[in-house]
Formats: structure tokens, C-alpha cells, sequence
């Protein structure tokens, strides 16, 4: 539940433009353009797009701590794996977000924290979905 007292800050505009068939572009105002395609056969599809930003979100995040903790990630990749309801509306059912952190000097203790307030604490996106969908993540720490 969002707290009554929260301060609200507003969020650039996002324009979306019809290109054509089922293909949009997204942008802010003079911003960069987002390719999306409803038949994902040209560009990331909506629900394609939605996994994307969660696994942005939180890596970006991770990417964050693991630097303030002074062992900086040299690669990392999310791979993201969701179901969905079959009935429509076919919105997000769960979702697994598989963190591959290679960062020397990481421990996989420490690979696991920042995953964790990245995906539960930080994550703006996580944070705007419901409640009641369950996002879990694995952590495989490189060398």
C-alpha cells in the first residue's frame, strides 16, 4: 500500500506514435526512440518490453551497490523467465530474473545482497507492479 504521506514527483512524458501494423515508438520529448512491436516481429513486444525494464531496473541497481561495496561488475546478464494468466488480460503471473555477476572481489554473499535490495528495496519498476506477482531472482557469481 503506498504511504498517504509520500511526496509525488512527476515523471517526464512519454509520447508514443503509431508507425504502423502493430509498431510503436516510444520517446520523451526529444528523448531517444524505443522500438515496440504488438507481433514482436520487428522489436520487442509490450510484456517483452515490461520484462526488460524489471531486469534493467534491478541490474542497474546491482550494478550500483556491488561499485559503492568497491568490487565493480565487469559483466552481468539477466535472464528473465516469466509466466504469464492465459485468460485475458494475459498480465504477469510471476518472475524469475537468473543474475549471472561476474565482479572481482564479490563474494556470492555479498552477489546475493545486492540482488536482493536491487530487486525487494530499490527497483522502481518491481515496486510498481502488484502486489500478489511474485518476482524471485538467482545469483551465479563469475570470475
Amino acid at each position: 500500500m503506498p504511504n498517504a504521506d509520500a511526496k509525488l514527483l512527476p515523471h517526464p512524458h512519454i509520447e508514443v506514435d503509431w508507425v504502423g501494423a502493430s509498431e510503436f515508438e516510444a520517446h520523451r520529448a526529444g528523448g531517444p526512440r524505443l522500438r515496440i512491436d504488438g507481433d514482436s516481429k520487428s522489436a520487442p513486444s509490450p510484456f517483452d518490453t515490461l520484462l526488460a525494464a524489471i531486469a534493467t531496473c534491478a541490474a542497474t541497481d546491482v550494478v550500483s551497490i556491488l561499485a559503492k561495496q568497491r568490487t565493480p561488475v565487469r559483466a552481468l546478464r539477466v535472464a528473465v523467465e516469466a509466466q504469464r494468466v492465459e485468460a485475458t488480460p494475459r498480465r504477469l503471473a510471476s518472475a524469475i530474473l537468473h543474475f549471472s555477476v561476474t565482479a572481482p572481489g564479490a563474494t556470492q554473499a555479498k552477489a546475493e545482497r545486492a540482488v536482493e535490495l536491487a530487486v525487494t528495496r530499490y527497483c522502481s519498476v518491481r515496486s510498481s507492479l502488484l502486489a500478489d506477482i511474485p518476482v524471485t531472482w538467482t545469483v551465479r557469481l563469475g570470475t
